[in-house]
């Protein structure tokens, strides 16, 4: 019986990629792209962005479109973390991605070390059943197209489900931690692009995040949405009024950011992530490490 992860060979049609554009990322393509393909679940993989346009320079990231058979979606998305991890060379596990449009499945952001360098790779998974209607949406190379065994209506259900059962799950404290790690890796290549409106929309993300980080921390069973209600919830103890000064920092920062206000911010959310919710450091301390190094090299 064919597994969400068993193995396969499959042809991946690279050439044209290639072609018509040769990017310094593509041996990262190529690694990942045949790690996933690797699965039997995985019915079709394009790669888009500007990878696929040729119009990629040393910072573009690694965008990739992977089809998963419906009936396996649910294990291989629980396995997705470990393979890109593990086989894959990501430092942490994936940010669940709200950056990215709604094409019918969910997107994740992995923070991937190649060659001396920290690459980001996003990858969105999609039901197979759904990837018809995605190509019509997103414009790609297609490196991968295996026509999937029959998909019936109940598996296609059973991974619509799940899809918005992960986006519906709250996140926990270690995810909000990922995502300003991610969040700032974005940060550094929209400030080194000069791109100052997605600079400032990201900043506002991260800032955000630390909002969402505290009320995970220690508010969780807040019954207020959003910002209101701070003071109220968080400023009874010591540690609250300490991470509402760490917010006040954030929000006082400038609109739109240089690389030392983004290092600034990493240094507060980590400070605060000890004092407010120190679990959501473990097993991540060397993974920080490696990826506060990797920032210095860039």
């Amino acid at each position: 019986m064919t597994t969400a992860m068993s193995l396969a060979p499959a042809e991946l049609h690279l050439s044209e990629l290639t072609e018509a554009n040769r990017p310094a990322q593509l041996p990262l393509l190529t690694r990942i792209a045949e790690l996933l393909t690797a699965s039997t679940a995985v019915t079709h993989l394009l790669v888009r962005g500007s990878l696929a346009s040729g119009t990629a320079d040393r910072l573009s990231d690694v965008d990739f479109v992977a089809g998963v058979h419906d009936s396996h979606l649910p294990a291989f998305a629980a396995a997705l973390d470990d393979l890109m991890t593990v086989g894959g060379g990501a430092l942490l596990p994936g940010w669940r991605d709200t950056i990215v449009a709604d094409l019918g499945g969910i997107g994740f952001v992995f923070l991937v070390q190649h060659e001396g360098r920290l690459h980001q790779v996003d990858l969105y998974l999609a039901p197979a059943s759904q990837i018809t209607t995605l190509r019509r949406k997103v414009a790609g190379k297609v490196l991968l197209d295996r026509p999937p065994a029959e998909i019936t209506t109940a598996q296609i259900e059973r991974a619509r489900a799940h899809v918005a059962d992960l986006l519906r799950r709250p996140r926990s404290c270690t995810e909000l931690l990922i995502e300003h790690l991610v969040l700032a890796v974005l940060l550094h290549k929209r400030i080194r692009r000069s791109q100052r409106f997605v600079a400032y929309s990201e900043w506002h993300m991260l800032h955000t995040a630390t909002k969402d980080l505290i009320k995970v921390a220690l508010a969780p069973a807040s019954r207020f949405w959003g910002w209101y209600q701070l003071c109220e919830e968080i400023a009874l103890t010591p540690i609250g009024r300490a991470c509402l000064a760490d917010l006040q920092a954030a929000i006082t920062s400038p609109a739109v950011p240089d690389a030392a206000d983004v290092e600034a911010a990493l240094d507060r959310v980590l400070a605060l992530t000890e004092r407010a919710c120190p679990n959501a450091l473990d097993g991540l301390t060397d993974a920080i490490t490696a990826y506060r190094t990797y920032l210095e090299l860039a």
